[in-house]
């Protein structure tokens, strides 16, 4: 990153780094160092983990999928790449703002371009465009250029290209034209010299053989998109299966409302509520829009909605919440077109569209149609008389002919795309929604279109940033505007079925009862706790977390696969099937009657006389018999001449006794991990009834890995228990007081009972409160993409470290002398300079543990990864530091040779 470079060239700069997908925090812990080292300041994240916009000159992301992104270009703050921290250390200065924004719609940000034998006046359009766009130009070749346009390989800047071996593609000006027309960066394969594609493709035209049939029509494969992943569909048939993953915290601190319409089954909202629950989030009750964060409803429309969006709430509907899930991660709702409500109406103009498709597959063909339906229009999959519109990726299908013998309108899926994002019928004359590149399959573009939120404002909550509900001309006419009509609209509507018993059921709501974690310092042993009470009621509240780990579901004994139920009846049901669906009903219908002649046969047996009494056993006899010691056995369990009185006539009158009430316990107000307690070793019974009295003042003490809002612990302690918990942000209480709170039988102030240890610190090198403050940026995903080995014989056992590790989103594997375990060969970097990805082997210093090293670093190498043997106490520090950094005092030689 050139050393030699100027020493102060970030001396102006105070950079604010965004966490995330693309820019690990691994990466941001080494451009931290970077521009430290260069006379910059990497600005910590505010207590809560958010950016500190207010101190900040450069916001460093490589997505504009993050929270404050908004809050920075109001602030007019620039947000670049991390790519132009190494230009501006390149250069010796900083370089400029605009070809390093993260923004998707400059889309020529990475091209950094040289003209050849170009034409002046092409020359300039191209060059003014591509700047437009995002994009550099330089007069002359340099190891950073990365297009030259030319019109054939005979000019000196491209023989130089090809002479230095030089990594940039050499295309024809046609690739600039069709991406300025199209709006959007396309692939340049076609147009690469000296033997472009499209050149052949145009040459030979497109013929007829006189039956009308074309000739010479060249297949474009479809291609994969990742821009539609997990947003082809605002209706999700399933919540999604996150299996082992533990670190789900997207929702920490974050207050959610799930609207009405939402219409969903109980068990499928049960199944959603214990996902947001178990990411850290709160359930807020249905109407309180002022106290949430995030406004989950289907349909852009009523008083909520409006309330929501003018309050700036982030508003979405279901397929974005499993999307965020899935991730565990936040974006926009606006990024992707089905992650927000659909109008429940359509976009005017729509309704007399016919829409068919040609030329898409996969999920972008699940994407268009959904996407018609969406707008209002109705779609059909063959191309008929009374079709309107074909959108096509490209002019070359049988459909694309009858279109054009049928006088149908043929454009690309731009044109339904920018009509649903800005709201209204774009006209189908402009030239960018009939533009069919030759030579390419414009699939590989779809979804990059956002929608746009001032169209959404005027329409849908006018009225700008005022909540409604203030006094005002604006608040009244704004919810009158945006309600639409709750007649349904008549076209078909997509629905979706539920089984009885999903099977995500049984994993979002299972309680780890027994597990043994490790509660003391990883150089001991560990001991059992007990599983806590859980409460059958949730209480929700603005000022204090509240919530019950398992509450409102219960884990049934055989779970059913959700979506498996393919009953033609349930067709016309508005979303997802509820606990009473008619296929369940016709599922034990057909069963009851398999078991009426059983039924007939013993209610004829009940009703037969006893005229001997030596008669067969059987009959009444049998069945009074049975009634009376059921009443027996109540009457001596219970032992109250009442009870049993109730009792006798229950059984008289053939109705079950009702059950008396337990006592309902209070809400849950504070989840607490505790960590390091004293008071209850060897004390099981004291345990357990502190543990009940603490549950009936509100409090409940959970495991490590559930949610949690506190973690307790007498000082800073380096227990798996305190560094899974770390990582996921919670407040840090001194474990006085839960002491203090068992000896006044009350709840007390938090504020009061902050964990302060300057002694601690100091030992671990640690400040308690940066590493907080990191972890609720991080959101569990500090080791993202670090692979990390450990020895399989490593004191205290491999699974210790596996916790912590994967509570940090590390990929954690068990390292064996024989397990014939590899590293699967990872391509180097386009840059040459980039060095290799570092893996970490935690190991001991034993005779036996050595003899892996250098198996591990060969198996490293191989790999072309950069192999890291050390002590385990680098993932100790990492995990409690909250930052990813390497000293060579951790190297496993070195550490053991001083300890």
């Amino acid at each position: 990153m050139a050393e030699d470079g100027h020493k102060s060239v970030f001396g102006t700069c105070r950079f604010a780094f965004v966490p995330g997908r693309s820019l690990l925090p691994k990466t941001i812990a080494e451009l931290s160092r970077t521009v430290t080292k260069y006379g910059g300041v990497a600005l910590e994240p505010e207590a809560n983990g958010q950016l500190q916009l207010t101190e900040a000159s450069h916001i460093v992301s490589n997505s504009i999928d993050f929270e404050q992104y908004n809050d920075a270009i109001d602030m007019m703050l620039p947000v670049v790449t991390s790519a132009w921290i190494t230009h501006s250390l390149n250069r010796g200065k900083l370089a400029q703002i605009r070809p390093f924004s993260p923004d998707p719609r400059m889309i020529f940000s990475s091209v950094n371009l040289t003209c050849a034998d170009i034409p002046l006046g092409d020359k300039e359009a191209i060059t003014g465009a591509t700047l437009a766009f995002g994009g550099m130009e330089s007069k002359d070749l340099t190891r950073l250029t990365t297009h030259i346009c030319a019109l054939t390989m005979d000019h000196d800047k491209c023989k130089e290209a090809l002479a230095k071996k030089l990594r940039c593609k050499i295309v024809l000006p046609h690739w600039f034209d069709d991406c300025f027309k199209l709006g959007k960066k396309i692939d340049e394969t076609p147009y690469l010299l000296p033997d472009p594609p499209i050149l052949r493709s145009l040459s030979g035209g497109r013929a007829g053989n006189g039956d009308g049939q074309a000739t010479n029509v060249v297949t474009v494969p479809i291609p994969d998109n990742l821009d539609l992943e997990g947003a082809t569909t605002p209706l999700p048939d399933a919540p999604p299966n996150l299996g082992y993953r533990s670190n789900l915290t997207v929702f920490q601190n974050k207050r959610v409302l799930l609207a009405q319409d939402i219409n969903i089954g109980s068990r499928f909202r049960a199944v959603v509520i214990e996902l947001i629950k178990r990411g850290g989030g709160h359930i807020v009750d249905d109407g309180n829009v002022d106290a949430c964060d995030m406004y989950i409803c289907h349909y852009r429309d009523g008083p909520d909605y409006v309330q929501a969006a003018q309050a700036r709430k982030t508003i979405g509907n279901l397929a974005w919440l499993f999307h965020i899930i899935t991730n565990n991660e936040w974006c926009s709702p606006l990024r992707r077109l089905l992650h927000y409500p659909v109008p429940r109406e359509g976009i005017p103009g729509f309704e007399n569209f016919v829409i068919t498709l040609s030329n898409y597959g996969g999920e972008a063909r699940i994407y268009l149609e959904n996407l018609v339906v969406a707008a209002g229009a109705k779609f059909t999959k063959t191309m008929r008389m009374d079709n309107t519109h074909l959108i096509t990726a490209c002019d070359n299908s049988e459909k694309c002919e009858a279109a054009r013998d049928w006088n149908i309108q043929m454009v690309n899926h731009l044109w339904i795309e920018e009509s649903y994002a800005r709201c209204e019928v774009q006209s189908v004359t402009n030239p960018r929604y009939t533009t069919f590149p030759g030579r390419t399959n414009l699939g590989e573009i779809i979804g990059q279109t956002f929608f746009d939120e001032t169209k959404l404002r005027a329409l849908y909550y006018a009225g700008g940033n005022d909540k409604i509900g203030k006094a005002g001309a604006h608040s009244s006419s704004a919810v009158k505007k945006a309600t639409h009509s709750k007649k349904a609209v008549g076209r078909p509507k997509k629905s979706i079925q539920l089984d009885e018993e999903p099977e995500v059921l049984a994993d979002v709501s299972e309680v780890q009862n027994g597990q043994i974690d490790g509660d003391d310092d990883l150089s001991t042993s560990s001991e059992p706790e007990p599983e806590p009470e859980t409460n059958g009621k949730d209480h929700n509240s603005r000022q204090v977390p509240q919530t019950t780990a398992n509450a409102s579901m219960a884990t049934p004994s055989r779970p059913r696969k959700m979506g498996q139920n393919t009953d033609k009846e349930n067709e016309s049901s508005p979303l997802i099937v509820g606990s009473a669906s008619r296929s369940a009903k016709d599922k034990a219908l057909t069963k009851l009657h398999g078991l009426a002649p059983d039924i007939a046969l013993y209610e004829k047996e009940k009703k037969r006389s006893i005229r001997d009494l030596k008669a067969p056993w059987g009959g009444k006899r049998a069945a009074d018999l049975v009634d009376k010691e059921k009443v027996e056995a109540a009457r001596k369990k219970r032992g109250s001449p009442d009870a049993e009185a109730s009792e006798e006539t229950a059984s008289e009158d053939g109705e079950r006794p009702a059950k008396k009430n337990r006592p309902s316990l209070p809400p849950v107000q504070m989840r607490v991990v505790l960590t390091g307690y004293q008071r209850w070793v060897h004390h099981s019974s004291k345990e357990e009834t502190e543990r009940r009295k603490l549950r009936n003042l509100g409090i409940q003490i959970v495991q490590d890995n559930q949610p949690c809002d506190f973690l307790a612990a007498p000082c800073l302690v380096r227990t798996m228990k305190f560094l899974k918990t770390l990582a996921r942000g919670p407040e840090v209480l001194n474990a006085q007081f839960i002491t203090d709170v068992l000896e006044k039988g009350k709840l007390l102030p938090t504020e009061d009972y902050l964990l302060r240890d300057t002694e601690g610190e100091a030992r671990f090198n640690v400040v308690l409160s940066k590493s907080l403050a990191r972890a609720r940026a991080n959101r569990g995903r500090l080791l993202w993409h670090v692979v990390i080995y450990c020895a399989a014989d490593i004191k205290n056992g491999p699974e210790s470290y596996r916790e912590i590790a994967e509570a940090n989103g590390a990929i954690f594997k068990t390292y064996r002398a024989h397990s014939g375990t590899t590293i699967r060969p990872v391509a180097s970097g386009e840059e040459e300079s980039q060095p290799c990805e570092p893996v970490y082997l935690l190991t001991s210093a034993s005779t036996a543990e050595r003899a892996l090293w250098p198996k591990f670093e060969q198996m490293a190498r191989d790999g072309n990864m950069l192999p890291r043997i050390v002590a385990p106490d680098w993932l100790l520090e990492v995990a409690m530091r909250q930052e990813v950094l390497f000293d060579d005092h951790f190297l496993a030689e070195n550490f053991w040779s001083k300890n």
